[in-house]
């Protein structure tokens, strides 16, 4: 353990990772994938635009930069399937958002689960880290150890108890959140669909299974970050899925609030607040005072079109009724391309819409 301190993150003016894809990296992947250009290729011209966006970022005033999740193809599987234990495949459906079906790719379990130390995403992040040259604090994204439990993931031959299951995920990720602190990550951030899933009416769980899976969930957060260093900043984001500039449920945070809000050990939440589906501000008054930090994503992504700036001041003042003001932040709700998809609004927009929230996020706290 170390006693540095720890970085200011999340920021007054904060995002949630993932950025718009240009066209030139989308062809390059569709390329790979036909097999017409090498890996170094694609990395060559993945490695070119994460440059850009890393020079965009600090432009219009950030303090903290991201690689766009640029080379990825989602926000979390890419991730997922490099652990030990699991492998991706197509299934016969894709996940299920409002009015639109994805595309047929996910991850299953197919032997005991540890972390994989040659893990792409461990070298990514030092290539990334070089790119930033201390300009900026170098956040990372993954998703959540949570996103496992997801029904039709766990092979019940392998684990026939969902315990044992956990506690391999639970050391993987304390393997990962090493690994990832040793490669220089300061600011990581675990983005989270399956505990928000978990506080939506339009998921049918029974009580008693949603009250299991809740404590499960909340037990899985806590006991991978039992040995974090003290000086790395961790983050929950919780999401109703982003595709497209669709969603995939609706719901407050009130069932998970007096678990999760009150008792997960990090440093921060970034929630979605951009529309009505996602409840009021009243369960942030589960959140300790003094604890972590509220990242309250008023903005959206899911479209270009700016919020007015009067009335997001008076949100960021109704929330500071239950969170004191110096414990909140801002953010667009989710990214701006969780897959190579993005959403359906121009590179530009994105660029202005995060110049925006860093100009009001200084008129809020002067």
């Amino acid at each position: 353990m170390t006693t540095k301190t720890a970085i200011a993150a999340p920021f007054r003016a904060d995002h949630v990772g993932s950025l718009l894809r240009p066209e030139n990296l989308l062809q390059a992947r569709k390329d790979f994938k036909a097999g017409t250009i090498r890996r170094e290729q694609l990395k060559e011209i993945e490695t070119k635009e994460i440059k850009r966006i890393v020079d965009k970022q600090l432009e219009v005033g950030l303090e903290l930069v991201t690689d766009g999740e640029f080379r990825r193809d989602w926000w979390h599987l890419d991730f997922l399937e490099h652990l030990n234990g699991f492998e991706g495949y197509v299934p016969e459906k894709g996940y299920q958002f409002d009015g639109l079906e994805t595309d047929k790719y996910e991850v299953r379990n197919i032997g005991k689960i540890s972390f994989n130390p040659d893990h792409p995403f461990i070298q990514d992040f030092i290539e990334f880290n070089k790119i930033v040259d201390g300009r900026a604090v170098a956040k990372q994204t993954i998703p959540s150890p949570n996103q496992l439990f997801h029904p039709g993931i766990r092979d019940e031959n392998i684990y026939p108890d969902v315990e044992d299951f956990a506690k391999d995920i639970i050391k993987a990720y304390q393997g990962a959140i090493q690994a990832f602190y040793q490669a220089g990550v300061r600011y990581l951030q675990i983005d989270d669909v399956y505990i928000a899933g978990l506080s939506s009416p339009d998921i049918p769980y029974k009580e008693e299974e949603r009250a299991f899976l809740i404590d499960l969930a909340l037990r899985v957060m806590n006991g991978v970050l039992e040995n974090k260093p003290e000086d790395l900043v961790v983050t929950t984001h919780l999401c109703r899925g982003n595709y497209q500039s669709t969603w995939a449920f609706g719901g407050s945070y009130a069932l998970i609030a007096p678990t999760f809000f009150a008792k997960e050990k990090v440093d921060g939440f970034f929630l979605e607040y951009d529309d009505d589906r996602s409840g009021d501000f009243k369960p942030l008054a589960h959140i300790p005072n003094g604890g972590a930090k509220v990242v309250l994503g008023v903005f959206t992504s899911k479209n270009g079109e700016l919020e007015n700036k009067e009335n997001i001041i008076a949100r960021v003042k109704e929330a500071s009724e239950y969170v004191p003001l110096d414990q909140l932040s801002i953010s667009p709700q989710c990214g701006f391309a969780s897959t190579h998809h993005g959403n359906k609004l121009t590179e530009e927009q994105q660029w202005e819409k995060l110049k925006y929230i860093v100009d009001i996020s200084k008129e809020i706290w002067k």
